[in-house]
């Protein structure tokens, strides 16, 4: 396992968020490191999402600066939507993925990343059959494809069925264990904050808390 308080991937500094007049959140400030989880909480209308666009770098800050340490061929991001294409089979997806990232993984490579995701016996059959669940696992193959240094996550368990949150939530630990930084937003804060090292919880337009996940879950249950 790669200790928290590896390399640092990510620096937001004092970022702020406005659409015309309308500000979303200011004075945001925070480090995301190697072989940490840093969950993003929130009621919705936070900003939550907007503010993970800015992390990866898909959106300019109004104010503040957010810098990446990692160049963007490193990061990967995973959300609610899977981007798969229907009309492919899962491993011609894989395979069409491959080749974005200028990559030429061999079929057994490609098959190897869909047993691990619990697809191997879908190989065959195109993506448009799939239930929510097994499409976001072959969604997750494809963050396996790049190996990110820094992983986004934008509610990826939305609508999972519980075996695939469950390995939603293995790989993601695994991921972190291997010393990828991942930036998280979760529907299901509660549960997933165990997984965390860290929190970044945004409320009334500005950070509510950015500490220990541990002592953020200690309030909570005071609350």
């Amino acid at each position: 396992m790669v200790p928290a308080g590896g390399e640092t991937l990510l620096t937001v500094k004092r970022a702020a968020k406005f659409f015309g007049s309308k500000l979303v959140f200011k004075e945001v400030s925070c480090e995301v490191r190697a072989g940490e989880i840093m969950l993003v909480a929130g009621p919705n209308g936070a900003g939550k999402s907007t503010l993970m666009r800015m992390m990866a770098g898909l959106s300019r800050p109004s104010a503040g600066e957010v810098v990446l340490h990692v160049q963007p061929e490193r990061m990967a991001y995973l959300g609610h939507a899977t981007f798969i294409y229907p009309g492919m089979t899962a491993l011609a997806n894989l395979g069409f993925w491959g080749t974005m990232y200028g990559l030429n993984p061999s079929r057994d490579a490609l098959l190897a990343l869909l047993a691990r995701v619990g697809l191997e016996r879908a190989a065959e059959e195109k993506a448009g059959s799939f239930s929510r669940g097994m499409a976001q696992r072959l969604n997750l193959a494809r963050v396996y494809l790049v190996e990110p240094s820094l992983l986004f996550l934008d509610e990826p368990g939305t609508g999972l069925d519980p075996r695939s949150l469950a390995l939603l939530r293995r790989e993601i630990a695994g991921l972190r264990d291997r010393g990828t930084g991942v930036v998280w937003i979760s529907h299901h804060v509660r549960e997933d904050t165990a997984l965390a090292d860290t929190v970044l919880a945004l409320g009334g337009r500005r950070v509510e808390y950015c500490g220990p996940a541990a002592d953020y879950a200690m309030e909570a249950e005071a609350c």
